[in-house]
């Protein structure tokens, strides 16, 4: 079964039923349609395994390296389709459904998403763990099972609600639970330091042990020998369940620390404007990184014996500062459990470790306070003391008396240790993720850094997994592409541009059009399905789908919505193509400034109903719960792509990627990878608007006057007052104040600097639609022709190559 070519429709059949059999104790004919789903899973599981040990015994035959790719979240979305898909095996599985009365997309739609990620970051390490199986990479990623995910978001009255995402009832059945790599954390109590004749003696007492019970879940690559493992860990009390207590019936105090214990793996990013909140956070933290640093430690010996061999065997990746710990955690196994000294300890860990930049964002760049740190993780904290002492006496000989220049790059200062600084020093790459980004890191927050290790810095440019995005997301559109120029794009993106030599062919254009069209009303029904709303799908279908959060500036989209609302108020008759804009979003729980910029769109569209006339030409939409399910029905159907961040804030994007390549045209900023899609497809194929990022930082320092722009402009200044009369019966005076007067800056991503441009590249983009649909199809053939290179195939080819060390292995 090593080879699923040969997998035929009656193996299929067969594998369901025995499934059926073994697990539910029913024939086919009793089966329920969930029954049958859990057994369709179980049999493409049981052929993933197999793919998986043959794999192993080829890297293990080879000697070969492999990467470990740590990340707090993983937006996998469904796996069922994508693994079905991978392994070419749909028409076997349609097949043999049919003796069954289903169809896949009977089954695709039992599948949950999973509760494993929230957003740009995760999805990215979903795309990663794809690209890197199907370019024959040994990899495994490394994360928390966690029970609810982030959250379901349900609105309300126009206000988020976050309820509980209950996913493992139908995800659990992707994981298999691994009881032999089980390990255990320790966090809290005590440490003291010994000086023998055989050198430190750490003692470590007084702590509380949590066990990390590991569940792995498998992700195929597109005919492809490997196999991606994802290792998710589920946190569990350690200590014996105690009978005494409970039989004297007091069961709160039984329950306290197996509830403290297991509380770890509940929740993705648990809101942490407390205490409580961010001490959970850290735990969560360094549950991941010690567990799976263990996990990576013992099966190296095993494998490879001694520890110094690590970094040719070994690439451990930081995607973000969520897993930086792993850092003092290396440190701490390789010294305190393997009597390594300090300096060949750390020569190891920076060799292994590489780190992966997402922000340049302040508030974004995490940092912890000491005293957290020391109480809940000691002997880390005396690690990081000690990283920290060396590093600056190490600046000290080198910058004598610049004591500014050290402090910036200093890993724990005034009572806090700064994660980005941490991941820096600890490991020998670090990449940006768009190029703008890469040069931004290296002038901005890196800076001092970069002046001591310039080789050190790098660039990898975002990718996606273009088989999910276009091949399984538009089955349309992949079809007229292996109509135009074959299906070598599948596994090679960079084929792509074979279809820029269709621009100027009518019947593609028209074909192109008419599949565009298609998707419009597959959306359409989805979201009267979904949530009951209506969407004309002859309008302008205008998206933003992405975390809600001020940089994104979905306030700036709603501002332009505003204004043509305004010209529909005085003019109902106006003569314009009907337009829907239509926003995906989740606001992280406590952040209440993105929770009022969702309620101002939800009440804006309510009040824009109010109105019929004007609602047949101007609907907006904010979709409930936005996933990668929703996305890959949203996605294709877009025509006007939202990429509308402040200059220099936003580090790359992807959803801009997937736009692209499903043939939306985008109106953007020259910010993250939209200044590369703009460079890849000309100036003519993409529309950017607004202050660049260096015009940006001028604006600053010569001191932004938010309000000059609002004095001068009377179409602004009339937005701005009816955001603060308000819709649909409620005054949102604050988000106007936050415009003009907020502080400790009014309107701190430049919504009002942006706003003239920002709309007149609206009205330019609408116009073309309307008066010259050739060129809005071929406009649109450029940018599918052109998104090859922004394939996560491209993207891992240079981290392996670049970063890793890394090499393909093959049978």
């Amino acid at each position: 079964m090593s080879n699923t070519k040969n997998i035929t429709e009656k193996e299929v059949q067969a594998l369901i039923q025995g499934k059926l059999s073994r697990y539910f104790g029913v024939a086919p004919k009793e089966a329920t349609k969930d029954q049958i789903y859990k057994a369709v899973v179980m049999s493409v599981r049981d052929i993933l395994l197999e793919k998986r040990q043959q794999f192993h015994k080829v890297m293990r035959s080879k000697n070969g390296k492999r990467v470990y790719y740590m990340c707090m979240e993983f937006l996998l979305g469904r796996s069922l389709k994508n693994n079905i898909y991978n392994l070419g095996l749909g028409d076997e599985y349609a097949k043999a459904l049919k003796g069954f009365g289903l169809t896949l997309d009977d089954l695709y739609e039992q599948e949950p998403d999973a509760g494993l990620g929230n957003g740009g970051l995760g999805r990215l390490a979903a795309c990663f763990m794809d690209a890197l199986a199907t370019g024959n990479y040994p990899a495994m990623g490394y994360s928390i099972r966690y029970d609810y995910g982030l959250f379901k978001q349900k609105i309300v009255d126009g206000w988020q609600m976050e309820l509980p995402d209950i996913w493992l009832p139908g995800g659990e059945v992707w994981l298999t639970q691994r009881s032999d790599k089980a390990c255990t954390v320790k966090f809290d109590g005590w440490v003291r330091e010994d000086w023998t004749e055989n050198g430190l003696k750490v003692t470590y007492g007084g702590y509380k042990e949590v066990e990390a019970l590991p569940y792995d879940m498998m992700i195929s690559g597109k005919d492809s020998e490997a196999v991606s493992v994802l290792r998710l860990w589920r946190a569990r009390n350690i200590s014996h369940f105690d009978m005494k207590l409970f039989s004297q019936g007091d069961y709160l105090r039984c329950m306290e620390e197996e509830n403290e214990a297991e509380v770890i793996s509940k929740v993705l990013y648990p809101a942490d404007d407390h205490y409580e909140g961010k001490s959970l956070r850290l735990k969560q933290q360094y549950f991941l990184v010690s567990a799976s640093l263990q996990n990576i430690i013992n099966d190296h010996k095993h494998r490879y014996g001694p520890l110094n061999l690590l970094p040719q065997q070994a690439a451990i990746h930081i995607n973000d500062t969520h897993p930086a710990l792993a850092i003092p955690e290396l440190m701490r196994l390789l010294m305190d459990e393997n009597g390594f000294t300090w300096d060949d300890a750390w020569a190891i860990t920076t060799a292994t470790f590489a780190y992966t930049n997402h922000t340049v964002m302040a508030e974004a760049l995490e940092t912890w306070q000491e005293d957290l740190i020391a109480r809940r993780l000691p002997r880390i904290h005396m690690i990081l003391k000690e990283i920290n002492r060396r590093f600056c006496n190490d600046l000290w000989e080198r910058f004598p008396g610049q004591h500014q220049f050290i402090e910036k790059m200093a890993v724990i200062s005034n009572g806090q240790v700064r994660m980005a600084n941490l991941s820096v020093i600890g490991s020998h790459k670090v990449n940006g993720v768009s190029a703008l980004h890469s040069d931004i890191i290296k002038k901005s927050i890196f800076n001092g850094f970069y002046q001591i290790w310039p080789d050190k810095f790098t660039n990898v440019t975002n990718g996606i997994a273009h088989r999910r995005w276009l091949c399984q997301a538009n089955p349309e559109l992949s079809g007229l592409l292996t109509d135009c120029i074959g299906d070598g794009y599948v596994k090679n993106a960079a084929e792509l541009e074979k279809f820029k030599k269709f621009v100027n062919d009518d019947s593609v254009l028209k074909r192109l059009q008419e599949i565009k069209r298609i998707k419009k009303q597959q959306f359409a029904d989805y979201a009267f399905k979904k949530e009951g709303v209506t969407i004309d799908p002859d309008s302008i279908f205008d998206v933003q789908a992405k975390r809600m959060h001020e940089y994104k500036r979905q306030l700036l989209n709603a501002m332009n919505v505003i204004s043509l609302y305004a010209e529909l108020l005085d003019d109902p008759n106006k003569d314009i193509h009907p337009q829907t804009f239509i926003f995906g979003a989740k606001a992280a729980s406590g952040y209440l400034r993105a929770k009022q910029f969702i309620k101002l769109i939800c009440y804006l569209a309510e009040d824009i109903k109010k109105h019929p006339k004007i609602n047949e030409k101007l609907n907006v939409v904010y979709m409930e719960n936005y996933n990668v399910t929703m996305a890959e029905c949203m996605i294709p159907a877009t025509e006007v792509s939202e990429q509308i961040s402040l200059a220099g804030k936003e580090a790359s994007g992807t959803s801009n990627m997937k736009f692209m390549l499903n043939g939306a045209l985008t109106i953007g900023t020259l910010d993250g990878a939209n200044v590369e899609m703009s460079e890849t497809v000309g100036d003519d194929n993409i529309f950017i608007f607004g202050l660049r990022a260096d015009e940006v930082d001028e604006v600053w320092s010569r001191g932004y006057n938010a309000s000059s722009y609002y004095n001068q402009n009377q179409r602004l200044r009339r937005v701005v007052e009816m955001i603060a009369r308000g819709f649909n019966g409620e005054s949102f005076a604050e988000i106007a104040n936050y415009l003009l007067t907020g502080t400790p800056v009014a309107d701190p991503y430049m919504c009002m600097a942006d706003f003239d441009s920002y709309t007149a590249t609206q009205k330019k983009v609408k116009d073309l639609y309307v008066q010259d649909q050739k060129k809005w199809a071929q406009i649109s053939l450029m940018n599918i022709a052109g998104a090859g290179v922004f394939a996560a195939d491209r993207s891992i080819k240079e981290y392996a190559e670049n970063i890793w060390n890394l090499k393909p292995l093959k049978a």
